[in-house]
């Protein structure tokens, strides 16, 4: 973690110490900054330091707190990024638990240091998506912001150090779809390539669960994967392939999976299993009914390619575990199992 990692306490955010400044060529000066709620602070500064951080205009703000402080500043913790609490109580969603909250953080700072754009643009993005009643607005305002950054420096870096790797044979079947009388079993088939979220797959997908939608005498509909893992994510090698980001950003709101979930209602259930990354957690997380085997390896991984969530997931994962969860996710991009999604609620029931 850099020595030059801001710190601020309630007093100086009450102060304006925390505000987001830019440098000559627009790149953000202090991208991240630490706020210590343990610090000795007035009800006056604390009352001040809510109305600066309702402004906005801040850097990306991570909360350290003791479990004693994170009961009592619930209201300024719901106004940061994420609070960090080294305990294992049951906390409120603005709060993680973390064995050490030191290690946590430098992770975090690792993080926005080589991306700080797209850091910035999740924090933002995420604030939008969590306001907004409809889904599909969502799904817009991630889908704007993920083409933006598409164009972008941090994401072209990334592109330009990960050769893309041929073409693998297409699947005759990337999705297999089994009807028995009521039930509607779709199971993702790329199991060489860990289902990856590819083109081809999300098309037959689309058109799995368009059967359900026009069919009603389909009562249930479960969603599982073929191979070791549901699903690894987007598939890499078609990352950057649409050069037109209008073009992509068009594609993603009109053929977007996590609504089709989403129309299904408490017909579908999802049953994950193995690693489930990137668009492998945020569409099934549209889903009603999220079963989960212990094996279960969930990972936002968006922000170390300068990106954000891009499959629904700044819509999804919100909706079941809080903005400042999926943000820890995506700011580490560190794992979690299945006892921490059953905790948080991404996942309903185990198997």
């Amino acid at each position: 973690m850099s020595s030059s990692l801001l710190r601020v306490s309630l007093a100086d955010v009450a102060d304006g110490a925390a505000r987001l400044s830019l440098e000559a060529d627009g790149s953000v000066a202090v991208p991240l900054a630490v706020v210590d709620l343990d610090a000795p602070v007035s009800d006056a500064a604390v009352e001040a330091a809510a109305a600066r951080l309702g402004e906005g205009g801040t850097p990306i703000l991570v909360g350290m707190a003791t479990p004693k402080t994170s009961r009592a500043f619930l209201p300024i913790a719901e106004k940061l990024s994420v609070t960090l609490v080294e305990t294992e109580q049951k906390l409120a969603r603005a709060f993680v638990a973390v064995p050490d909250a030191g290690a946590a953080l430098a992770t975090i700072a690792a993080t926005v240091a080589a991306n700080p754009a797209a850091g910035l643009v999740l924090r933002d993005v995420l604030r939008v998506t969590t306001a907004l009643a409809e889904l599909r607005d969502g799904l817009v305002a991630e889908s704007l912001a993920y083409s933006m950054l598409l164009a972008g420096p941090e994401f072209r870096r990334w592109r330009e150090g990960r050769p893309r790797r041929p073409a693998p044979e297409p699947v005759d079947d990337p999705v297999l779809v089994e009807r028995v009388d009521g039930l509607l079993e779709v199971r993702l088939n790329r199991p060489a390539r860990r289902n990856a979220f590819s083109r081809e797959l999300r098309d037959a997908l689309l058109d799995a669960l368009e059967l359900p939608a026009l069919d009603h005498t389909v009562e249930r509909v479960r969603l599982t994967g073929e191979g070791p893992a549901f699903c690894s994510g987007g598939d890499l090698d078609e990352f950057g392939t649409t050069t037109d980001v209008v073009v992509a950003h068009r594609v993603r709101t009109t053929q977007a999976v996590g609504l089709a979930i989403d129309r299904l209602g408490d017909r579908i259930e999802v049953v994950l299993h193995g690693a489930c990354i990137g668009a492998g957690i945020e569409v099934p997380a549209f889903a009603r009914h999220v079963l989960a085997r212990p094996d279960l390896s969930v990972r936002l991984p968006e922000l170390a390619m300068g990106l954000v969530p891009g499959a629904g997931g700044t819509v999804s994962l919100p909706r079941r575990i809080g903005r400042w969860r999926t943000e820890y996710l995506a700011l580490t991009g560190e794992p979690i199992g299945l006892a921490t999604a059953l905790d948080w609620g991404l996942v309903d029931k185990p198997l």
